[in-house]
């Protein structure tokens, strides 16, 4: 396949495009006028960030296994999410920036239910209990609008299509440890459900050039507990991979894995990144593996990677932010957050310069502590500025409630372009215990918050309409969505449904798909 090269704002040119299509430009000139120099089209190498160490990095101890000695940097860096109308891993694309381009009309008066879809219930017995059905954190559904010749490789693959199943169709990973495929317009089972084996509470990945399907496993209700690749077109699964090399024994896996550059990456529980080569039908052979340990440990990746050009990004849960060169495996440089840190990084490149921004829980920090919100430098990792919001871990009993924030933050659009927010859980540091949270992306200042009636794992997401205003849409643990006025914070509508919602959404035009815990996946309409 054909890749064409994309500049730091992940944009594609039409010159670009003519360029890499072997048409060259037509300048219209008169004798008078003098010839335009040729516009110069970055190539790859000029693209590639340097393979810099910054000091930084001796904070930690590591190794880069490379399976054999081929050097295998990446092959392209153009976001073949972003060049889809699909949404085929968490938050959309390679900088995790939740740009699903969903539209409303006019200002949102309704949250309507288009349809709901019951999962069995999961009653195995695990280490953590029982997990039931529906969706988990992250647990974001994937969506595809597929072409006749996809439908028709799909027919003859023997994929165990039903009579409901149509053109989009919606994927999503289960507690109960299934796959659900689902019409996109009327929620009915498209296929056969996949059994994934073990409990998936993260979210699954669809390949943007083949037709694989990766999910990793949560937990355990046997072993072994790994990550895992199937074909789309036969619902067989090609690769399971567990690392017994791992400096951490823990084997699951809840990132989101990612495709850069020819390549697929996967954070693991286990404390280890690991970078793939992928062949139709679920084949994954490993290539490269980063092994590290901060103060002699070796901690679990939650957050999926986020990827700028050749450097990926990711946080861990011993609060250590990682800068990684995706060629070499090697990380550019560390920070050390305050406390464990779950929810992804996201990226932002603003008037030229690629910025990440993140945040932490208190959990190590004990019963009270601080969500440190940071935005970083991300070629560098230095810290532009912080913002400290006082968070409580809670003992419920039966449960403990870490505070801060486990979601992945949303970067604002349009009227809300210099605004990020993020769900924070401040559980009785604050008489809300969780809170939408409007940060300025100026200088880190709290724009304002709205409370929500529980705690807050579930990422938002947005909408724009005609006029460029920006709404928020998202979900809390008592079961209640929001639709919520970006600029100052004015809840427009919300639905009371029942069920903790931990899951993201994935927005499609004007509707939103999320489950939740127990057994409900829904599809919201925001009219």
């Amino acid at each position: 396949m054909k890749h064409q090269l994309l500049t730091g704002i992940g944009c594609i040119m039409l010159a670009v495009l003519s360029a890499c299509s072997g048409q060259k430009k037509e300048v219209s000139q008169t004798p008078s006028e003098p010839s335009e120099p040729a516009e110069h089209i970055p190539t790859l190498e000029e693209l590639t960030l340097p393979d810099t160490v910054f000091s930084s990095v001796g904070a930690m101890s590591y190794v880069v296994e490379d399976v054999d000695s081929v050097p295998r940097p990446l092959q392209y860096y153009d976001d073949l999410y972003d060049r889809s109308d699909r949404v085929m891993t968490f938050r959309r694309n390679l900088l995790r920036n939740a740009s699903f381009g969903g539209h409303v009309e006019g200002t949102p008066k309704e949250i309507e239910v288009a349809w709901s879809y019951d999962t069995p219930y999961g009653r195995a017995e695990t280490k953590f209990g029982q997990w039931g059905g529906g969706t988990g954190w992250t647990g974001q559904p994937l969506y595809v609008h597929w072409t006749e010749a996809e439908i028709d490789s799909l027919r003859k693959g023997g994929a165990p299509l039903t009579a409901d199943f149509g053109p989009e169709e919606i994927m999503v990973g289960s507690l109960c440890g299934e796959a659900f495929f689902l019409n996109f317009e009327t929620g009915k089972p498209s296929r056969q459900p996949l059994d994934l084996h073990n409990v998936v509470k993260g979210t699954m990945s669809m390949d943007p050039e083949l037709m694989n399907l990766y999910s990793g496993q949560g937990v355990p209700k046997g072993e072994p507990l790994g990550c895992q690749a199937f074909s789309l077109t036969t619902h067989r699964r090609g690769t399971f991979f567990s690392d017994s090399r791992a400096w951490r024994g823990w084997q699951a896996f809840d990132s989101s894995p990612i495709v850069a550059g020819g390549y697929l990456f996967w954070p693991g529980e286990n404390g280890s990144l690991f970078k793939f080569e992928r062949q139709a039908g679920g084949v994954l052979k490993r290539v490269s593996t980063l092994r590290y340990r901060v103060n002699g440990a070796a901690p679990g990746i939650e957050s999926s990677l986020c990827v700028y050009r050749n450097y990926g990004f990711f946080s861990d849960n011993h609060g250590n932010i990682i800068g990684v060169n995706l060629n070499t495996m090697r990380p550019v440089w560390h920070v050390k957050n305050l406390d464990d840190s779950d929810g992804s990084i996201n990226c932002r490149i603003e008037d030229g310069t690629p910025y990440l921004y993140t945040a932490c829980e208190v959990d190590k920090q004990g019963t009270q502590g601080r969500c440190r919100f940071l935005k970083l430098k991300a070629l560098t990792g230095e810290i532009v500025w912080e913002s400290l919001i006082d968070c409580n871990r809670i003992d419920l009993g039966s449960k403990i409630l870490d505070g801060g924030m486990y979601a992945t933050p949303l970067l604002g659009q349009g009227d809300c372009e210099g605004m990020i927010f993020a769900n924070i859980c401040r559980n009785s540091a604050h008489p809300d215990r969780g809170q939408l949270t409007a940060i300025s992306t100026d200088d880190g200042r709290v724009l304002y918050t709205v409370g929500y009636g529980n705690f807050c794992w579930s990422s938002p997401v947005g909408f724009t309409n005609e006029n460029n205003e920006f709404f928020v849409f998202t979900a809390d643990a008592n079961g209640v969505v929001y639709v919520i006025r970006g600029k100052d914070g004015e809840v427009l509508c919300k639905k009371a449904m029942g069920a903790n919602f931990e899951s993201s959404p994935c927005v499609v035009g004007n509707s939103a798909v999320v489950g939740c815990r127990g057994t409900k996946i829904y599809k919201f309409v925001i009219k």
